[in-house]
């Protein structure tokens, strides 16, 4: 007994070493190769024990939980600015993976439920509840659709133009059946059946590089268009401690318009990052409104990420402002950060001594609109922070625009893998929606990305200084941008309806 006891011990143990190195394949790493060998070796375990059902849920919690606690570690950074907080640090390691591990037990435990068996079939129903897992996990408390296995292939884009039609969810379903096709070199199939098996997958994935390449090579040659006007992505890299001291923000706002480098003479549109002046409320900064006349004229417009306080309401917003600090255009943040921008339960937790993340104890007010800003002749899609992550839900709207926009403030992460992880999200967005998009992020990874998912101009998080744009090439209506999600849900019907063809042609 003490035997197998040592033995459950070492295969949970090496099932959460499997999550952990599949972790290494988002980025910044991007050793995708690394889902060839944990993957299978994943499948392979849960096909053993596939009877007996509480070990095969705990097989996927500690999958899932290796996974997220070696690429989510970094959310304990955002704990360390207040004493308050630190206590936590502990509980936010190993409690959020354990949480998020839990949707990854539940595809495994659905697995089991429909018996699979050591064959072919079994890849494609892992594929499905893995893929519908992971889809609940991206909207189910308001979801947190972060570091889905497909972001492996962020930097390969000839491969991940497909998410143009299929999206993110559908594109990670045909990424998950890819890394479990090994599996089938442990299956006691022939080995012409197995070497025509890989011949097809190879001629699929040769299809869609030609498919990527094509689109891109195709991009190439459409033509530039001008602006009219300069746009300057500010990247101001101010170290986040500096919000919680007592700042002199007359020298801040000054060492900002300083880092802008503004002409007086050309028209431009300054975009600031998410939270920059966070310590103050917009009506605070209009006691500074002669360090913007002096520095900006009539010709200059400028985003900025402020605090609102409204109707006994703080609103985390995008302004947009002309240079004597006139409200041309406004966005209120639809998609809150919990415990970063609010607290949950909070007239519970408040009362134990608990308050948001973020400075204050009002936690912040969510609002339902998300419409285009008119900038010139140009329409943008306002996006604060992680609201880039939500594939398919960005243009609430369904009107027509020119460019995506996000503010953000990545300090949070600390000097971690982190926004390196946030800034890919920006890559799947272009391509999905087919629009270039504009990010500015202090702390982060500021950049100009065309449609395609090309990066045109970037600064990293270490940058202090601006990107200028002046033109840029516009694309088609994507398939994506039509269809939105409904199409992971046509990928799931053709996925169970093979299940079931399968199946009755075995009974």
């Amino acid at each position: 007994m003490t035997l197998i006891y040592r033995n459950q011990i070492f295969l949970f143990s090496f099932v959460f070493l499997m999550g952990v190195i599949s972790s290494f394949s988002l980025p910044p790493y991007n050793l995708f190769y690394l889902n060839f060998f944990s993957y299978p070796t994943f499948l392979w375990i849960l096909l053993i024990h596939t009877q007996n059902k509480i070990k095969s849920f705990n097989f996927g919690w500690m999958f899932g939980f290796g996974y997220f606690f070696s690429n989510l570690y970094w959310i304990t950074n955002a704990l360390t600015f207040e004493d308050v907080f630190k206590p936590l640090i502990p509980f936010a390691l190993i409690l959020i993976p354990l949480f998020l591990g839990l949707f990854y037990g539940l595809s495994a435990l659905t697995f089991s439920f429909v018996n699979p068996k050591k064959n072919i079939l079994s890849i494609l129903i892992f594929a499905t509840s893995f893929s519908i897992f992971e889809f609940i996990r991206s909207f189910i408390f308001g979801g947190f659709p972060w570091n889905l296995i497909s972001f492996s292939f962020v930097n390969y884009l000839e491969f991940i133009q497909l998410l143009s039609i299929t999206g993110t969810y559908a594109f990670n379903s045909i990424i998950i059946l890819i890394f479990l096709l090994p599996t089938i070199l442990f299956f006691n199939y022939k080995k012409i059946f197995k070497f025509n098996i890989f011949v097809c997958a190879l001629f699929v994935i040769f299809v869609n590089y030609y498919f990527g390449n094509s689109n891109l090579k195709n991009h190439e040659l459409t033509q530039k268009e001008d602006l009219g006007f300069t746009v300057k992505i500010i990247s101001p890299n101010v170290n986040i401690n500096r919000y919680f001291q007592n700042e002199d923000y007359k020298e801040f706002i000054s060492e900002l318009i300083n880092i802008s480098e503004p002409n007086l003479q050309n028209e431009t549109l300054f975009i600031f990052p998410e939270g920059i002046l966070s310590s103050i409320y917009f009506d605070d900064l209009k006691k500074f409104k002669n360090l913007f006349l002096n520095n900006f004229s009539d010709k200059h417009k400028i985003i900025l990420g402020m605090n609102m306080y409204e109707n006994q309401k703080i609103y985390n917003s995008l302004l947009v402002l002309d240079n004597e600090l006139n409200i041309l255009e406004k966005y209120y943040k639809n998609k809150l950060v919990p415990f970063g921008e609010f607290l949950p339960f909070e007239k519970i937790l408040s009362n134990l001594g608990f308050k948001k993340i973020t400075q204050g104890y009002q936690s912040f007010s969510a609002d339902i609109n998300r419409d285009p800003i008119k900038i010139n002749d140009y329409d943008f899609i306002p996006l604060i922070c992680y609201e880039i992550i939500y594939s398919g839900k960005i243009n609430k709207s369904n009107k027509n625009y020119d460019f995506i926009l996000n503010i953000s403030e990545d300090g949070w992460f600390g000097k971690s893998i982190g926004p390196y992880q946030h800034f890919s999200h920006s890559v799947f967005r272009s391509i999905e929606e087919g629009k270039p998009l504009i990010r500015s992020s202090n702390n982060g990874i500021s950049v100009f990305i065309n449609p395609k998912g090309q990066v045109i101009d970037m600064n990293l998080t270490t940058d202090k200084g601006f990107i200028e744009i002046t033109s840029f090439k516009k694309s088609n209506k994507t398939i994506f941008s039509s269809k939105g999600n409904k199409i992971f849900f046509y990928f799931l019907f053709i996925y169970i309806s093979l299940i079931f063809f399968f199946k009755t042609r075995e009974n």
